[in-house]
């Protein structure tokens, strides 16, 4: 009877473990795809290295990932533009002034985004766009749009609660993009050019901080003045 009862347990247990190793297969693929885009670019970044990172067979890739070009697009889902839904949930039901909004929306994009190593991407996507139009035109569709029509969005209700002044929104969007943009750039690109005491380093949440409070300063509503010209706003 002992016997027996050992026997059926062993089976029982193996393919538990199995099946575990094999759902953690996709996340694994995609942390080390993640590392090798940003580290290498995605010309540079086979997909036998990706594999192998990963401590699984380039066979063992392709079961999850039919191409590098759709590995890349799920590592762009899985950390960015699959953020977005609930992001935008966020966004819509925040209940403050469109100023906090606005402080708020940047410190989530840091914590999520700009402060990982996915934030290495839109380098990757600058410096490789031309040579993967595909790629580009997929970035462009998944982040590049949802991330301006969200900024858009934060901007016009400040203008719609009369909290900003009016604004030509098709290039007030990229007032707030560019500054996350530029500290991009700074985080994956400045260790070529720069040592650590050069005077370009910056701490990226104070930066973010004195660029929302230069943009808000800018941006906000002021009562117009008794003897001011129509439609001209007081300094």
């Amino acid at each position: 009877m002992p016997t027996s009862v050992l026997l059926s347990k062993g089976p029982q247990e193996a393919p538990v473990r199995h099946e575990r190793r094999k759902d953690a297969r996709p996340g694994e693929l995609l942390a080390a795809a993640l590392d090798l885009f940003v580290e290498k670019g995605f010309a540079a970044t086979r997909v036998e290295e990706v594999a192998a990172r990963a401590g699984v067979s380039k066979g063992t890739l392709f079961l999850y990932f039919a191409s590098k070009d759709e590995l890349f697009k799920a590592v762009v889902r899985e950390n960015i533009s699959g953020r977005f839904p609930q992001w935008s949930v966020e966004i819509e039901t925040f209940e403050g002034s469109t100023a906090d909004m606005l402080r708020y929306a940047l410190a989530l994009w840091w914590s999520s985004v700009g402060s990982t190593k996915a934030s290495g991407i839109a380098k990757l996507m600058l410096s490789e766009a031309r040579n993967f139009p595909e790629l580009a035109a997929f970035y462009q569709q998944e982040v590049l749009q949802p991330a301006h029509e969200m900024v858009r969005r934060i901007l016009q209700r400040g203008v719609d609660r009369k909290e900003f002044a009016p604004l030509n929104m098709q290039y007030a969007v990229y007032a707030v993009l560019a500054p996350m943009l530029f500290l991009q750039m700074m985080m994956h690109a400045s260790a070529a050019c720069c040592d650590s005491t050069d005077s370009l380093q910056l701490v990226p949440e104070e930066f973010l901080a004195a660029q929302v409070q230069t943009l808000l300063d800018g941006l906000r509503l002021r009562p117009t003045s008794p003897d001011s010209d129509k439609g001209l706003l007081s300094l």
